[in-house]
């Protein structure tokens, strides 16, 4: 039978898998470098490294102001919403978390996220209409895949992820234009085959890189949804809160590719965007592993 920590142990491998492999895509390019354009080519590594670390970084340590701001969430006290309060302290006490800030984005169409670097800094926030259109088993289980989220520190995750991506998407740039404005190479005896090949790589590694960091973000996804369930120990009431957003249309204002990775749903438009580049799973698919999850083992 499945079991959420089966679930959550698979996810943590294709996570670590991913990552992974993303090390491999930067030795790849690395290596296209050098064999395109020697020494000349290597030099542009360490600038496009750190340009990313700095612009991904900051934006990491300011990530819940930034996602604030984009997403229009305002902050509230407990005052404001006790029942909301309640759920979310509940869930603090059930996973030894923190309890973070709440915060109400004012938009009938359902949705919800996390965000803020680590645990003690992290920002839970909710639109009107999920709180409108949500019973308490349906929106505790919104609160465990959030608070899940901020276990799993999945904000430092996407920071690794978005950096590396950053970073082969600049020196693939970078290659590109010395290619284009008269850069040559410094190893014109090599193989046509290599050089074919490390042209190949240095034109599609920005593509993969963006496949790459899709499917990190999928897996923690559904990384968030088996830790809910370990939080409530009731994959129904996360279950039944999937089916809510499945059955509702309406998709929330904010919707920027930037931020579309923090909502528990993706508010972009799912045939617009391929499954290959899709920072969610299938609803649908969340739907039925938790559906398996009330038949089995928790």
């Amino acid at each position: 039978m499945t079991s959420f920590r089966a679930l959550q142990s698979a996810n943590r491998r294709k996570t670590l898998f991913l990552l992974l492999a993303f090390g491999l895509l930067i030795w790849i390019v690395s290596y296209s470098a050098m064999s395109y354009f020697g020494g000349g080519g290597v030099g542009v590594i360490p600038i496009a490294v750190a340009i990313s670390l700095i612009t991904v970084w900051g934006s990491y340590y300011a990530s819940d102001k930034l996602v604030v701001r984009m997403t229009g969430a305002q902050v509230i006290n407990e005052s404001d919403n006790p029942r909301l309060f309640d759920l979310v302290q509940e869930v603090c006490i059930a996973s030894g978390l923190p309890m973070p800030k709440v915060a109400i984005v004012v938009d009938s169409a359902p949705n919800a996220f996390a965000t803020g670097r680590d645990p003690n800094h992290a920002l839970i926030a909710f639109t009107t209409g999920i709180l409108e259109s949500m019973d308490r088993e349906e929106l505790q289980g919104v609160v465990a895949h959030e608070m899940a989220h901020v276990a799993n520190r999945d904000t430092l995750v996407s920071a690794i992820a978005a950096t590396t991506a950053g970073s082969i998407a600049l020196i693939s740039d970078f290659l590109m234009r010395m290619l284009w404005f008269g850069g040559k190479r410094e190893r014109s005896e090599s193989n046509p085959l290599v050089l074919l090949f490390s042209f190949v790589v240095i034109l599609l590694a920005p593509l993969a890189a963006m496949m790459l960091r899709s499917a990190i973000s999928r897996r923690r996804e559904s990384l968030a949804d088996a830790t809910a369930v370990e939080f409530t120990r009731n994959p129904t009431g996360l279950r039944k809160a999937l089916e809510v957003l499945a059955r509702d249309s309406t998709v929330v204002q904010a919707r920027s590719t930037a931020v579309a990775h923090v909502w528990i749903e993706c508010p972009l438009d799912s045939k617009a965007v391929s499954k290959l580049f899709a920072t969610h799973p299938p609803i649908q698919e969340r739907i039925e592993t938790l559906r398996k999850l009330e038949g089995g083992a928790l």
